[in-house]
């Protein structure tokens, strides 16, 4: 499914752009379109955004919403602040696991650019595979907009000033925040230049990160934890009575363990979950090579 996010100020617009968007992409498609926000999950925006903790959360529900409805079929459009770009990487590598096109929509305005562009100056800016429409504003316009809200629906002074403050402005430089569409206030919407970004590209190929491995075998895990587990507690008990620069001996393995030095369990158990995480996304038809492998693994990590 397509993914629409949302990116700018408080009070730049982005949620009536969002509307414009799920317009066009009813009437023209048959697709649905769902708008996933603060709205939607009935956020106090005064109470949400001045706790920090209360913000993260909310953000994980938005997240957790948008993968909950994400398909190849239907679109969605993610109506929120996005200000903060580990997080709109966070979405960009949820896309790259469906395999779904998304784009960015982004209402702020670039620093960089304040001072070539009009004081009323709102932006868009949108992406292709994670289309994010950036909604460009002054700080100045926004606070306005702001103000002439209904008391309810306003942002206190403070928040909203920390708000823009804490604004990470979307970069086409960036793969997760491009393409990029950037909007002025009173520009029309590029709703074709959307849909071909959406519809006419390819979804981003997943990296191994993001993307499940297929296990060799049914058993493949049970073997992995008990083949690793007997080698850790073989090399434990083995110290016990050895001396640094002995070779220790493994059963299943052809290939032995040489230690320079003691190494306590902690250690040990450490290399272990590091090993098996690497193994789950690259596992091995013979689990009897489980052993040597793990050997193998030790004796480079620790020398």
């Amino acid at each position: 499914m397509p993914l629409i996010v949302m990116c700018g100020y408080p009070c730049s617009g982005k949620s009536r752009r969002a509307e414009e968007l799920k317009v066009y992409f009813e009437e023209s498609t048959e697709r649905k379109v769902h708008i996933v926000g603060d709205g939607s999950l009935g956020v106090e925006k005064n109470t949400v955004y001045a706790d920090s903790q209360k913000e993260k959360n909310v953000r994980a529900s938005l997240k957790a919403e948008v993968e909950r409805k994400v398909n190849k079929d239907d679109i969605v459009v993610l109506d929120s602040l996005n200000y903060i770009k580990g997080y709109r990487y966070e979405l960009f590598c949820l896309i790259k696991h469906a395999q779904t096109p998304h784009c960015l929509v982004s209402r702020q305005l670039n620093i960089r650019f304040e001072k070539m562009l009009p004081s009323n100056a709102i932006v868009v800016c949108l992406r292709v595979f994670f289309v994010k429409v950036y909604s460009l504003t002054s700080h100045e316009e926004s606070s306005l907009w702001n103000t002439n809200r209904d008391a309810a629906d306003q942002y206190n002074q403070d928040i909203f000033d920390a708000l823009v403050q804490r604004f990470e402005a979307p970069d086409s430089r960036n793969r997760w925040d491009s393409p990029l569409f950037t909007i002025l206030k009173d520009d029309t919407l590029p709703v074709e230049a959307i849909s071909d970004a959406l519809f006419k590209r390819k979804a981003p190929p997943p990296n191994q990160s993001t993307q499940s491995q297929p296990l060799s075998s049914a058993n493949f895990l049970y073997e992995l934890d008990k083949i690793t587990q007997d080698v850790l507690m073989t090399i434990f008990n083995a110290q016990k009575t050895s001396v640094p620069g002995d070779l220790i001996a493994v059963p299943g393995a052809s290939e032995k363990i040489e230690l320079t030095r003691n190494v306590n369990m902690a250690e040990l158990r450490k290399l272990r979950r590091q090993f098996i995480s690497y193994t789950k996304l690259h596992p091995t038809e013979n689990t009897g090579q489980i052993a040597n492998m793990f050997v193998q693994y030790l004796n480079k990590s620790l020398h």
